[in-house]
């Protein structure tokens, strides 16, 4: 009698845990389909004290594969790897029902900005909608140090279409970093690859806030040729201090 009763206990705990479990994995996937499924993400950067902020643009899709050896957006699935890293979403619908009195609210939602609590935690934030449908722009948030990422960059509307950039930086000071690509062109410093399909050769410009600290452009017709190359010299440019994602439909 006793040996059945334990039996059916432990069954029934197990059966609790795995219940638990999978109620927390869906959670956290609800989340990225909210993102996804919203009408408004953050929109802008979001600064944070003592954080360090990373976001790629410049091309139709661009995403932050991996920061050192974690995996940050899986390049098959287009996805965070992690559901837990991606910030905590609130609902806004409900408080507009109590403000408004109607059901009838734009599905909207808040980010849960609160600041990391250890040097190797990393949030994933949604950013905007991509140019390419169906896809999301994230933006990193880590604490200041120096590390290495991977970004994908989709020069074209085209998945099947990547070029990988990857970068070792001392990221030391708190606040935003942009991965920027562009294609060179002679005569001309910059310019948005949404604008322009000429096959000029692939460069990403790293900047902080609002200065250019460092530019990688892919060698053509050398022994570097598909690698991007550090180049020697970058001149100091700025940019709007209030940077938005906009997709180009």
């Amino acid at each position: 009698m006793n040996k059945t009763c334990f039996a059916v206990w432990t069954s029934t705990a197990i059966a609790v845990t795995l219940l638990l479990s999978g109620c927390q994995a869906l959670t956290g996937y609800q989340q990225i389909d909210k993102a996804e499924s919203a009408k408004v993400w953050t929109g802008t950067i979001k600064p944070i004290a003592d954080e360090v902020n990373i976001a790629c643009v410049g091309t139709y899709h661009c995403e932050i594969v991996k920061i050192d050896r974690t995996m940050i957006i899986s390049p098959e699935t287009h996805r965070p790897m992690n559901a837990t890293m991606l910030v905590a979403m609130n609902d806004a619908r409900e408080n507009n029902k109590t403000r408004t009195g109607t059901k009838h609210s734009q599905a909207a939602v808040t980010m849960d900005m609160t600041p990391l609590i250890h040097n190797n935690a990393i949030k994933i934030v949604p950013l905007s909608a991509s140019a390419m449908p169906n896809l999301i722009n994230y933006y990193a948030r880590v604490k200041p140090a120096k590390r290495e990422v991977h970004v994908n960059f989709y020069p074209e509307n085209n998945l099947g279409y990547v070029e990988r950039f990857a970068m070792i930086h001392d990221f030391a000071s708190p606040g935003t970093y942009q991965l920027r690509a562009y294609q060179k062109k002679s005569g001309q410093s910059s310019g948005s690859l949404l604008d322009s399909a000429s096959p000029e050769p692939l460069c990403v410009e790293l900047y902080q806030g609002n200065t250019v600290q460092r530019r990688f452009c892919k060698q053509i017709g050398t022994e570097h040729q598909g690698e991007f190359v550090e180049t020697g010299s970058v001149k100091a440019a700025s940019v709007p201090s209030k940077v938005k994602v906009k997709a180009k439909v």
